[in-house]
Order: structure tokens, then sequence, then C-alpha cells
């Protein structure tokens, strides 16, 4: 029997990861304890997409803190060497709340995820484990580029050498301002790569863009287009900080993310990194977002421009991902833009009815 053991398995990724290999005919042990209520209140609570997994006869769930390595650790010691892969999704995710308890975001973002790496090595070293990341490993680098401000958007100047496919894992992740959430999230990175590369274990780490998909439970604080769309279809002011809703993200889908997940698990290496996002087709800035929306729905929502940007936080990010296209050539991006937007309104409009 295989199983799989998700961290944050009730979260946007965490949750389609368990359903994506319960298909697949794994069994899922899924680890979450909706800290994202304790974060974000209410709204950002996961506790529906919990009550969902757990109708899946092979999926188990497990309320642990993953900070609690007595915890976690009687569920390694219970299933050992059957545990084929380990995907660890949990994290504190926003900038703004480390900012507000620096210790805790680092308990939750590194100390956890070394402690996750310590029991995997011990009781299943044959394993693989996936480390979901942040582009914000780069802190604010990707500001230091030359840009060139246009109606809708900001865009990179050509000469740079990112214009055409995006940033890729040459941009340095030293010499800059990272926020306190980079900084803790760098720091499991590179623990995630040493066991790999040092103890010669199967681990990879997918610096992730902005992850998205109609199961975000986006909230100010985090999960920008699903909170952004949130905020247009229930016509709630919007509040845009720095950059004159000018800044570029680009976006990939929760299920072409776990899609890269599958082509590693079958083909696992050590240690390495890849920036994975949905690239330059799938970027847009938040004018264009709210442009779309009012083109394509009628809808308009109230707006508030704040001059300050959150520290840390990117002018422009496009994802150069052709490091992993190399390495895994059947992997392709499936969920264009206009179909991520869509699929995510539609989704906000049938829980409006409810």
């Amino acid at each position: 029997m295989k199983y799989i053991l998700i961290t944050g398995s009730a979260g946007l990724i965490g949750s389609e990861c368990a359903e994506f290999f319960v298909k697949k005919g794994f069994n899922v042990l899924g680890l979450d304890n909706d800290s994202r209520k304790i974060f974000f209140g209410s709204s950002g609570s996961t506790n529906t997409r919990k009550n969902q997994l757990n109708q899946m006869k092979d999926y188990q769930h497990f309320d642990v803190d993953i900070r609690n390595k007595k915890k976690v650790e009687e569920i390694f010691i219970n299933f050992k060497k059957k545990i084929n892969c380990i995907i660890h999704c949990a994290a504190q995710p926003s900038h703004d709340w480390a900012m507000r308890d620096i210790t805790l975001d680092y308990q939750i973002n590194s100390t956890a995820t070394l402690q996750l790496l310590d029991l995997f090595k011990r009781y299943c070293p044959d394993a693989s484990f996936i480390n979901v990341s942040t582009n914000k490993v780069y802190g604010d680098n990707p500001n230091k580029l030359k840009f060139i401000e246009k109606k809708n958007r900001y865009e990179v100047s050509k000469s740079c050498g990112y214009f055409k496919r995006g940033i890729s894992e040459r941009m340095s992740t030293d010499n800059c301002v990272h926020s306190f959430f980079g900084v803790s999230k760098l720091s499991a990175d590179l623990y995630v790569q040493e066991f790999g590369k040092n103890m010669k274990l199967n681990t990879v780490t997918f610096r992730g863009g902005c992850l998205t998909g109609e199961n975000h439970s986006g909230v100010e604080l985090h999960g920008f287009l699903s909170y952004l769309i949130k905020c247009i279809i229930q016509k709630k002011k919007y509040k845009i900080f720095g950059y004159k809703g000018k800044q570029v993200r680009d976006n990939i889908h929760s299920s072409d993310l776990i899609s890269c997940f599958w082509h590693y698990y079958q083909n696992p290496t050590q240690g390495e990194i890849y920036n994975i996002g949905g690239g330059r087709e799938n970027s847009c800035s938040i004018i264009e977002v709210l442009n779309f929306f009012k083109k394509e729905y009628s809808l308009k929502v109230p707006v508030e421009f704040f001059d300050d940007n959150r520290i840390g936080d990117h002018i422009w990010w496009i994802t150069d991902y052709s490091k992993f296209s190399k390495d895994f050539p059947k992997w392709k991006i499936k969920y264009k833009l206009d179909k991520i937007l869509k699929k995510i309104a539609s989704h906000e409009i049938k829980k409006s009815k409810l």
C-alpha cells in the first residue's frame, strides 16, 4: 500500500494534492489544524475543504500542528517506509502576519520544515520530499531591475535579460530586503536543498509565484487573485498597496502545480530547486484584472489606493519555468489566464448565491 503524507492538506494546494493522489490509487495522510483561521479569521478557514476531503475513504486526516514534533513523529512511526512521498504545503503565508509575530512565523515555516526533514530521513529515507516554497526567497532583488511604466502595468526592460521568459533561478537571494516571511521560507528552502545534496535524499523545492485556483480561500493578506475576484463579485472595496495597481504577477493554477509534483515524484532528483509559475502568458496587473471583469462581466469594484507598498513586495514578477520544462518535458501548462479568472469567478458567484 502506497502512502502520501501532505502537510497543509486542507489548503488550496494540499487539498487538491490529496484529491489527485487518491485518484491515482494512493492512501493520503493529511495534516492540517486550520491555522489559516487563526491567521486570517473565519473567512480564511479551511474547515469546509477538510470536511470534503474526509468523504474520501482513502484519506485520513490528522488535526496536528506541524510544530508539534512528538505528534508528527507518531504518524511517521506508524507508517514508516510505507510513506512514498511527503508534500510539504503547510506554512504561515503572509508578509504582514509575519511582522506581527516573527518568532511564530519562523517556527512554522523553518523549524517545522527542519523537523519534518529529520523525520523523513529517519523513517522513510527512500521517499521523496516536495517542498512548496515561494518567490519571496528572492526578496526585493526583482525590484532592482529596470522598469518601464505603461498604461496598465509595469514592464521590465528588454535589456535586462528577463523580459522574454521571466525571472529564473539565477536571480540572487542575497543582499536584499526579504520581509520576515521571505527569510523564514528561504531558511526552509535551504534546508530542503541541503538534505538532498548533502545526505543524498530525494528532495525538491518549488519556488512558486501566485498559486491560485477556485478553491483558494483568499484573504486581504494572502491570495491576491482569489481575494481580488472575491471583492469584485461581492462589490467589496479592494485596497491596492503601492505601484498604482500596475504591479505584475504571473499565475499558475493549482492543478498545473500538482502536475509538477506528479512528474517529479516519478523521476525524483536530489536537492533541486525550480521557479514555477504561469509565465508571461499568465501574467496580469491588478488594473488589468479589474478591466477584464469590467469588460467580461460588467462588474466594477470600489478601489482604494495606498502609496506605500508592502515590505519586500515585487513590482514585477513573471516566472521563468524553463528549467523545470527542460528537466520534465512532458509537463505542460493547461490553464491559461482567462480560464483561471473565469473559474474563480464562477466559483465565487456560486458561493454568493448560497
